[in-house]
């Protein structure tokens, strides 16, 4: 009988970038302190897993390190090929710098050279998700990750659009690299500390 893998994908909390709502990508900037307090009171309000995973960049990573102790968990099993898509030039800009250097590109849903798009993204987070589900095995997991790699998820799933908030995000079971999508997540939904971000990569 083929394992059943339950994981959920969490966005990790507040980055300093996020806070001055520049994009991210692959850059790596750190959590803020806030961000912090999220994946602390995000820890407190969800239910114990197995294992802790993330993707390598530190605000997924220090994210998942404050919910594993927290859980109890060994350290967090670190998953490279979930990191945020590259973004290339719009990297550590705000919107307004993204505007003012690439006119009419986000009006438009243009992107720079190299962008990663989301046949190349689907592709790894694929991968990733399948590795980290036969570590897994018959047990919960809960994956720190990024609003662009749940949003790609979701969509290949055939999931409604809703917004990935910090520390929000999806349940998916996988079994024999069949991915099927569980319940969207919301653990800091009516906590003080929870407020609006943009949704920057």
């Amino acid at each position: 009988m083929n394992a059943v893998a339950r994981l959920l994908l969490l966005r990790h909390g507040q980055s300093e970038w996020n806070a001055l709502r520049r994009w991210q990508g692959q850059a790596d900037p750190p959590l803020s302190e806030l961000g912090r307090q999220q994946a602390g009171a995000a820890a407190a309000r969800l239910d114990p897993v197995d294992v802790v995973a993330a993707s390598t960049l530190q605000r997924s990573r220090v994210s998942a390190e404050i919910i594993a102790e927290f859980m109890g968990c060994e350290s967090p099993i670190l998953v490279p090929e979930l990191i945020e898509r590259d973004v290339r030039e719009f990297s550590g800009l705000t919107r307004k710098q993204i505007e003012e250097q690439f006119p009419g590109f986000l009006q438009d849903g243009r992107r720079p050279s190299g962008w990663e798009d989301d046949d190349a993204l689907l592709t790894r987070i694929l991968a990733g998700l399948n590795r980290l589900a036969h570590i897994v095995g018959d047990r919960t997991a809960l994956v720190v990750t990024h609003g662009g790699v749940i949003y790609t998820l979701e969509d290949h799933l055939g999931c409604p659009p809703d917004r990935v908030t910090n520390m929000s995000g999806r349940w998916v079971t996988i079994s024999n690299g069949q991915i099927v999508p569980g319940e969207r997540v919301h653990p800091l939904e009516g906590v003080d500390i929870q407020i609006p971000v943009a949704d920057l990569l």
